[in-house]
């Protein structure tokens, strides 16, 4: 009996401190993209990369290595998303640029010059965040209005970064849908986007690999 009444009291006594820590953590999930999304609209590259995780910046690495070697026939196998985010690094950034860079530099780059969109975050908010350890969903609010989607983020050496990654499913069912919408066939579409968004029109040789240009 003694032993259940002390567990009880330390139930009583803990949860209060575990409720409190737990917003505490919820808070700094909120503020990890509260602040990346204030550097990608101040174009920020810089700060924005210190709040992405490492899946995020492997991911870049993985795509600088493609903007380096993959021929047509593999560029043209990527997905949609990936597909033009090489084609557009292909011909928005030097060959010496991409030739020296890494995949943390090459998402600042992106960042700084509007490759990464201010129209990506700037209606967004985290709405409701559930923790789970070192990993967290944070439910994505556009407009102050919930959607099905939500962000990922996960905690490194003690500090909560944010996943790019987790939201691409959804951006390419999307672009999916537009390139459909067009009625043009992909990869057309593809550089009539690119020629659209940088006032110059593509040159054969984004589909070359840079290393070989």
């Amino acid at each position: 009996m003694k032993t259940f009444a002390r567990n009880a009291f330390l139930l009583v006594l803990l949860t209060p401190m575990l409720t409190i820590a737990q917003q505490t953590e919820e808070k700094k999930v909120k503020k990890t993209f509260e602040d990346y999304k204030s550097a990608i609209l101040n174009d920020k590259g810089d700060e924005a990369v210190k709040q992405v995780d490492t899946k995020t910046i492997t991911y870049y690495g993985d795509i600088l290595e493609k903007v380096k070697t993959a021929d047509s026939l593999k560029v043209d196998r990527l997905s949609l998303m990936d597909k033009l985010i090489v084609l557009v690094i292909r011909h928005r950034i030097s060959k010496e640029e991409i030739m020296t860079t890494n995949g943390k530099q090459l998402l600042v780059t992106a960042i700084k010059m509007g490759m990464v969109g201010k129209s990506s975050v700037i209606n967004n908010e985290v709405g409701l965040v559930k923790v789970n350890g070192n990993f967290a969903s944070g439910e994505l609010l556009v407009r102050g209005q919930k959607t099905p989607l939500a962000f990922e983020f996960h905690k490194e050496n003690g500090i909560w970064k944010l996943d790019l990654t987790a939201i691409f499913p959804a951006g390419e069912a999307a672009f999916h849908q537009m390139v459909k919408q067009s009625g043009e066939p992909e990869n057309e579409y593809l550089l009539s986007l690119i020629e659209l968004t940088t006032g110059k029109e593509p040159k054969a040789e984004v589909w070359v690999p840079t290393s070989q240009r």
